[in-house]
């Protein structure tokens, strides 16, 4: 039988990474490390402890009924250890190394782009890597230590930090209105060209709340559908017809008149803006510490 004296801390390490982002290759760009090295470092593992931790095949690899129980036992403690080594790093030593972001497209254009120009002036030992995509992204498989994602979260297995709330607009082109005539209650939208934004759970269902309290659900019909916010603002710039987009992406061409924010008196749900960090106990400092200094931005007049 093995020892705590026997086992190299870091192949336990190497091991939960692994496991958690699914993969020989991901974990080993997750660790900053050779594949070759990863694969070694999990050998010993198994040599130490005379099991099998892994089934591997050419196309995947999965945990075996010992190295799933391996994990559930020494995930907590190792996160544990992090978290505490961490916390007392992140108030003594300067931040360094990489920190993995992804977003949306419009949102790193829009906001996340100048708070990183900031953040690494503050921490010039840093690298950070923001990797942009209008899908959601699994933040274990792709080894992104954060994620900013907006509007409303499904996958509560996440921890989530809000940084701050965002209106829907109902917009479109001054060309458009021209040619299919005033909007005056959400109603009217039914017999209008509606542009749908597939990534959205029901991009045909709106509920409009007024300021009196009455309420009305309005089922849109669309014969175009993209899964781009930045595609469909475009679209709607060129007088395709009526959608609905977040007030920061949609301020500037309502300011400069390309687009008309309509239906005023009525609102939508308000979404949110959210800090998304991968399941555990441990945060990476890198991580906490930008999500501290984003909000900060975000919530500034």
């Amino acid at each position: 039988m093995a020892t705590l004296g026997q086992i190299d801390l870091n192949t336990l390490v190497v091991f939960d990474a692994v496991v958690e982002s699914g993969g020989f290759t991901a974990a080993a760009e997750r660790l900053g490390i050779a594949k070759a090295k990863v694969s070694v470092q999990i050998g010993r593992l198994e040599a130490a402890l005379g099991i099998t931790l892994f089934m591997r095949t050419t196309r995947r690899v999965s945990l075996t009924d010992a190295g799933r129980s391996l994990h559930l036992q020494c995930q907590p403690l190792l996160h544990g250890m992090q978290d505490a080594i961490d916390q007392v790093e992140s108030g003594t030593k300067e931040l360094a190394g990489t920190l993995r972001i992804g977003t949306t497209v419009d949102h790193a254009v829009q906001s996340l782009a100048a708070a990183v120009a900031q953040f690494t002036a503050l921490h010039p030992k840093l690298q950070i890597d923001v990797r942009t995509g209008d899908r959601v992204v699994d933040l274990v498989a792709e080894g992104l230590d954060m994620a900013i994602r907006i509007g409303w979260l499904r996958d509560s297995s996440m921890r989530a930090v809000m940084l701050g709330e965002f209106e829907q607009y109902v917009v479109a082109s001054p060309d458009y209105l021209r040619r299919a005539g005033r909007i005056r209650q959400p109603g009217d939208l039914r017999e209008r060209d509606w542009v749908a934004l597939t990534l959205l759970q029901t991009p045909l269902t709106w509920r409009f709340a007024s300021r009196a309290g009455d309420v009305q659900t309005v089922h849109v019909k669309s014969r175009i559908r993209v899964d781009s916010p930045g595609v469909l603002r475009s679209m709607l710039r060129h007088g395709t017809g009526v959608s609905v987009l977040d007030q920061y992406s949609v301020q500037e061409d309502i300011r400069a008149g390309r687009l008309v924010r309509l239906l005023a008196d009525w609102t939508l749900p308000r979404g949110g803006v959210y800090a998304v960090t991968p399941p555990g106990k441990g945060m990476n400092p890198r991580a906490r510490q930008f999500i501290e200094f984003y909000r900060g931005l975000l919530q500034m007049p």
